[in-house]
């Protein structure tokens, strides 16, 4: 089974290093890996291409945004299952892409797998911020505000070809429609990984607390567009981030 990773980022020159070598640490041997920029100017294309002799396909030119990048990845990606790296991030330990691929095998009627992920300060101390837990999927759990951590999900490529990109018409939480669309619009069969996948430093775009407001309007928009009661399912959502924080 061959596994697509992609990463996209743009101006990350401080992260993008860990993240590349998290995915390229990986102890599974049959991995695509293709990383998007978006014509950096930091210096973080320069960090890219020192490893350009161990990525599958390498991209850098101006994009609309992350998601619009991430769609390209996906045009690219020739692997049975897809999955992301955020360039602020980077994976729990060399093992996950092997845990992942044997969840794959051993359940083939599984059109997507996800797992739990931590939040950690973006400094060196790397403090726990905020501990995500997945838990077992089920559409209930969608109604009232639940959705795996985007990061950790991993779809087969036939999923994605069948139910589409991400929607470019949402700038800020399109991963959130697009989670939306495969679990509650169609309903595909999702297996829960009781491991860590994910290691996400505070400070990207999903945990930008400045940002905190458009997301909350976005959010909205897009329950909204799947017909779910928005408000209450908004609210709901955000409650259930809020009891995911570490109190120090």
């Amino acid at each position: 089974m061959r596994v697509t990773i992609i990463t996209v980022c743009y101006n990350r020159k401080n992260t993008i290093e860990k993240a590349i070598k998290s995915v390229l640490d990986q102890n599974y041997d049959n991995i695509e890996y293709i990383v998007i920029d978006g014509n950096s100017k930091d210096g973080t294309k320069e960090i890219i291409e020192s490893y350009k002799d161990r990525i599958s396909q390498y991209i850098s030119e101006p994009d609309k945004g992350m998601y619009d990048a991430i769609n390209k990845g996906l045009k690219l990606a020739t692997g049975d299952v897809i999955g992301l790296m955020h360039s602020d991030d980077e994976f729990y330990d060399n093992k996950v892409i092997s845990r992942i691929a044997l969840r794959f095998k051993h359940s083939p009627d599984v059109e997507g797998v996800y797992g739990d992920g931590v939040y950690v300060s973006n400094d060196k101390k790397e403090r726990l911020i905020r501990n995500r837990i997945g838990g077992v999927f089920s559409l209930k759990r969608i109604k009232v505000g639940w959705l795996p951590l985007h990061p950790t999900v991993y779809l087969k490529k036939s999923v994605i070809d069948k139910n589409g990109l991400y929607n470019l018409d949402f700038k800020i939480a399109s991963d959130t429609e697009f989670l939306l669309r495969y679990l509650y619009k169609h309903k595909i069969k999702m297996s829960y990984i009781n491991e860590y996948i994910v290691k996400m430093r505070m400070g990207g775009m999903s945990t930008n607390y400045k940002r905190a407001f458009e997301v909350l309007r976005e959010d909205y928009r897009i329950y909204k567009y799947h017909g779910m009661t928005a408000l209450s399912t908004v609210f709901l959502k955000k409650t259930i981030a809020l009891k995911q924080y570490i109190v120090h």
